[in-house]
């Protein structure tokens, strides 16, 4: 039978004063979130699984410190090359009868991750994917896109690239909390390292951004050693939890249990939907998530990730595959 978790986290400081003005609403109507994508960036070293993290001011509903992602746009309806598994696969694998809704966040997912980051999950055709991303030429073609001086369609056009999708591995999909004035309806993927790509800041609004190996930064989640290294006045001297949304902590904990990127793509997961709620302790608020238990043990994997980052066409993401850990 299917078992229900149940799991506390701190509220962070900063989100304190909104989440009692919401209590003490007597009608209390939630603010439309926003869709949204974001992509946890993964590569295998030494030390265990590596993520992607960066600084991300301005009170993100995706917190302080995160996987690079944003808001769905308008632009990320256009029309794209295409390689990978179909749109219908995607809603399938999202856990949606909404194929429009599908595409917008496999394509914002992948335009966040580039105009971020500046990885890009894109190439020629189904066996290619493009490299040397981190160049001046490419760091221009960023800026352009992060100013809407073009969009993503274009600039991949231009260049002759199309989407990779199945480079992408879906993880997750979470709701803001209601109280909140700032709210995401974002979808999680994954993604490993291509060969060739580095990530680097956007000059003209990265703050910090670096490698870090999950397990560690799980190990010291009590501690301000991340919030101290990146030395921003909104970081230092916080522990883990004041920094990161509950989606975040999680997928972190779950990558510090993998054996390797390729091992952490391949858990088998559910379409649950996660929403976290208010909870009142002594006083103390808390945020508190409900995920569903294992409903089944993992049976066959996805297909592996050959080495180099590439994913055969196809099969990194077909309906199939989807099965039910509940974790991130």
């Amino acid at each position: 039978m299917p078992t229900s978790l149940r799991r506390r986290f701190i509220l962070p400081k900063r989100l304190q004063g909104a989440a009692r003005s919401w209590l003490d609403e007597v009608e209390r109507t939630p603010r439309k979130p926003r869709f949204a994508s974001s992509v946890a960036l993964v590569r295998d070293s030494a030390d265990g699984t590596e993520t992607w993290l960066s600084y991300r001011g301005g009170e993100s509903p995706l917190g302080v410190v995160g996987f690079p992602g944003g808001s769905v746009e308008n632009t990320d309806l256009d029309s794209f090359d295409w390689f990978g598994p179909s749109v219908g696969q995607w809603a399938e694998l999202l856990g949606t009868e909404d194929y429009a809704l599908a595409r917008t966040h496999v394509v914002a997912a992948i335009r966040e991750l580039f105009e971020e980051s500046g990885v890009l999950l894109a190439g020629s055709d189904e066996s290619v994917v493009v490299e040397g991303t981190s160049t001046p030429d490419w760091t221009r073609a960023r800026e352009a896109l992060a100013g809407q001086e073009i969009s993503f369609a274009e600039l991949l056009a231009k260049r002759g690239l199309g989407l990779r999708t199945d480079l992408l591995r879906p993880l997750v999909h979470w709701v803001t909390p209601d109280f909140a004035h700032r709210r995401f309806d974002t979808r999680y993927f994954a993604a490993t390292l291509p060969v060739g790509q580095t990530p680097t800041l956007l000059p003209s609004k990265g703050v910090w951004g670096q490698w870090v190996c999950a397990g560690k930064v799980v190990a010291e989640r009590e501690t301000p050693a991340l919030g101290d290294e990146i030395g921003q006045p909104d970081t230092r001297g916080l522990p883990l939890p004041e920094l990161l949304v509950p989606a975040t902590e999680i997928i972190l904990a779950k990558m510090a249990k993998a054996k390797g990127c390729i091992a952490y793509l391949n858990i088998r997961r559910t379409t649950h939907t996660y929403q976290a709620q208010l909870a009142e302790d002594s006083g103390q608020l808390f945020l508190e998530v409900e995920a569903p238990g294992a409903v089944a043990p993992p049976t066959e994997a996805l297909h592996t990730v050959p080495h180099g980052g590439a994913v055969p066409h196809g099969g990194a993401a077909h309906p199939s595959a989807v099965a039910h850990d509940g974790g991130a």
